[in-house]
């Protein structure tokens, strides 16, 4: 019974239709006016919406002409039109549905021989509206339509009771997600897409804080306009539903709602394989809305089956949890025995965002964050398991500050105590400033700590603008760990951007001073270039970019308290004592795409051997007082030094822009060779291919 209401239900939600003829934005805010036409000059507000809507019926009504055919046949239908009116004042036709090519053609012309007129304008600057109209065939006039509102108006039963529930308006869906302050689901694909736009000189964003809200990146790409050129001319409800638009939609007065099932489901081959094939199997269920102009959330449930190539169910394996279960998913979670040879593995994303003020957005999430311009971050990336925060975001003048508290967990069974994993926690800070049209500084501090003498969420890092590391130095025995970085972006011209990263790890001043490469030095540093419309190819953006990392950087001489969560690192997903360069690029065309990926890089890894059992720095799980082979010329690659390379290529076809869905083939090809091989460290050559369709709405890394 519950399966079957619910079906209904969604049913219900995806066939609310538009009772409006014309929609847009409210008017009510004082910073926002209406395209003004010659007969609706000295009008306001309310007078002034009224006449934009009656000169564009008149308009149509008396230019809009049925081709005799349609006539004859005594065809009725609904012609629906997305436009916009533009800073210069002209009408632009984004997308027109119907199910007869030359009511579409008719649209066009009658649309585009709307006179310009003054054009709308947000706080008394030109700006561009967007607006739905509907065409009913055979045509009304306005009269005709104000008639019928009235007449409907005149027959109610006043004597029927509360007429409430019969009186509320639905409008026609118009993806109101796009100007909202609603995440969009961080994907370095989707991603890639807008990046060009983000990154002109002379912008006054912050690209460096992820994920981004819609209402940061709509000032800079017209999302309508983009999803408007990819719809699909499909009239039936399971053909929009399957190409077009989101399962169940609702939108009216100061709120919407959108529903959707998500899939991953693939197979594939892989060599070396223990198995015949590899899969993953995802369901997945997303609620997504808006309450009023300023209150946002979105929520997802995925469960999921999966069996991967033996080099990452290796991986995966070998940072489990304590308590019996056999593995963690890397960038997921904890999984669970699934037949002989397989995983189950469920998780949860959920956001809530509230836009408190003009410059200040308010976020309770489950899931992940990222500081960066690059592919990796070294400071925090998206490469762990979900986690739940709290998150402040300020965007003022030149200015975004940024601030996570964050609630982490440590799954040893060293730290296991009656069942239940160890808590600690985080707070990170990071101020991204434009300091000119083309260069921008950032700079993050972040503090670990975890409960110990029942010290809880302490009280002393609740403050947003204190400096962190002077308090963690007042407030506990050496029991924290502090990591400080600095970023950097310089714009050198519209299609090229140079971006760095500087991670500080416990350092010593005197030990770096003297040149010894002390193990001390718990640096990082990232370089990279972007190059956007390369060869001028529009829509190619290829990418540069190199990661060097020291031994036991992210580690700490308390492992509870190093930088991780779920056995996977906070920052760069292979943990201390590495370097590598990794050549990236994304192309789309329409529905198509591609991606390609190669890295490149070399890796320090410990042998765990009966004949030597030191810490070479790359375990960030390892006491890093404990064991180490030297104290001084420290470098990356010591231990059982290991060379990687990695090509992972993607094409695909994008399914449904509304949840980014997505058909593709991927392949990868895995070289592993180390110097001496070990029980967990050995040589091995991986080819992987798989195929299948995908939700694309976060990044999963398979470059292990």
């Amino acid at each position: 019974m519950i399966k079957k209401a619910l079906i209904l239900l969604l049913l219900f939600a995806a066939s609310v239709m538009d009772a409006q003829t014309l929609n847009t934005k409210s008017s009510e805010s004082s910073d926002e006016r209406f395209p003004v036409f010659p007969n609706c000059k000295n009008l306001e507000r309310q007078e002034l919406e009224n006449c934009f809507y009656s000169e564009v019926q008149q308009f149509v009504y008396q230019n809009f002409k049925v081709s005799e055919n349609l006539k004859q046949n005594q065809y009725k239908g609904t012609v629906k039109v997305l436009f916009e009116v533009d800073a210069a004042g002209t009408f632009k036709v984004l997308f027109v549905n119907s199910n007869k090519e030359d009511l579409i053609a008719e649209t066009k012309r009658v649309f585009g021989s709307l006179p310009k007129i003054e054009p709308p304008t947000y706080n008394g600057n030109p700006t561009y509206s967007k607006f739905n109209f509907s065409i009913a065939i055979p045509l009304l006039s306005p009269e005709e339509i104000a008639a019928a509102a009235k007449a409907k108006n005149d027959n109610i039963n006043v004597n029927a009771g509360l007429t409430e529930l019969d009186s509320i308006v639905y409008k026609r869906f118009d993806n109101p997600q796009f100007t909202s302050h609603l995440n969009i689901p961080f994907s370095h694909s989707y991603y890639a897409e807008f990046d060009m736009e983000m990154n002109k000189v002379g912008s006054n964003n912050h690209t460096a804080s992820k994920p981004y809200t819609y209402a940061e990146v709509e000032k800079y790409y017209n999302f309508q306009k983009v999803n408007a050129s990819l719809m699909k001319n499909k009239t039936s409800w399971l053909g929009r539903k399957t190409w077009n638009e989101n399962l169940a939609e609702i939108q009216g007065e100061g709120y919407w709602f959108a529903l959707n099932f998500l899939f991953n489901v693939q197979g594939g081959i892989s060599n070396p394989s223990k198995s015949d094939y590899t899969y993953v199997n995802t369901r997945a269920l997303n609620f997504k809305g808006g309450l009023g102009a300023r209150l946002n959330f979105t929520t997802t449930f995925y469960e999921s089956q999966g069996r991967f190539a033996d080099y990452y169910n290796a991986y995966a394996n070998s940072i489990k949890p304590s308590g019996g279960n056999p593995a963690i998913i890397p960038g997921i979670g904890i999984a669970k025995q699934f037949k002989s040879d397989s995983y189950d593995f469920p998780l949860a994303d959920a956001n809530i965002t509230y836009n408190a003020a003009k410059f200040l957005d308010l976020q309770l999430g489950y899931g992940k964050n990222f500081i960066g311009d690059g592919y990796r971050s070294l400071l925090l990336s998206d490469g762990s398991s979900p986690y739940p925060f709290f998150k402040i975001n300020a965007n003022f003048w030149k200015i975004k500050y940024t601030v996570d508290y964050v609630w982490l967990k440590d799954v040893r069974p060293e730290v296991t105590v009656d069942k239940t994993y160890a808590s600690k926690y985080a707070v990170n800070h990071y101020l991204s400033w434009n300091v000119s049209n083309r260069l921008n500084l950032g700079f993050f501090e972040s503090v670990v700590w975890t409960n110990t003498n029942g010290r809880g969420f302490d009280a002393n890092f609740v403050n947003p603008v204190v400096f962190y590391r002077a308090v963690e130095f007042s407030s506990s025995s050496k029991s924290g760990n502090a990591l400080l970085g600095l970023t950097s972006k310089y714009k050198w011209n519209n299609q090229v951007n140079l971006y760095a990263q500087f991670l500080i790890d416990e350092f010593s001043t005197s030990d770096i001073a003297g040149g010894e490469g002390s193990w001390k030095n718990k640096l990082g540093y990232q370089f990279g270039a972007k190059y956007f419309k390369a060869f001028n190819v529009d829509n190619l953006t290829l990418q540069l970019e190199f990661n060097h990392v020291r031994p036991y950087v992210y580690s700490h001489s308390e492992p509870i308290t190093n930088y991780a969560h779920n056995n996977q690192s906070l920052g760069h997903q292979w943990g201390g004592n590495f370097q590598e360069l990794i050549l990236l690029g994304y192309y789309n065309k329409d529905r198509f795409y591609a991606n390609t990926k190669f890295t490149i890089g070399t890796r320090g890894f410990d042998f765990d051997t009966a004949d030597n059992t030191f810490n070479y720095g790359q375990n960030i799980y390892k006491d890093y007082d404990d064991n180490k082979p030297y104290e001084k010329d420290v470098k990356v690659g010591q231990g059982n030094k290991t060379s990687i390379f990695i090509a992972d290529v993607q094409v695909g076809y994008l399914v449904n822009p509304a949840t980014n869905f997505k058909f593709f083939g991927n392949f990868l090809f895995r070289n592993f060779d180390p110097t001496t091989n070990t029980a967990a460290v050995f040589k091995e050559q991986t080819t992987w291919f798989s195929v299948g369709f995908r939700s694309d709405v976060f990044n999963w890394y398979f470059d292990y």
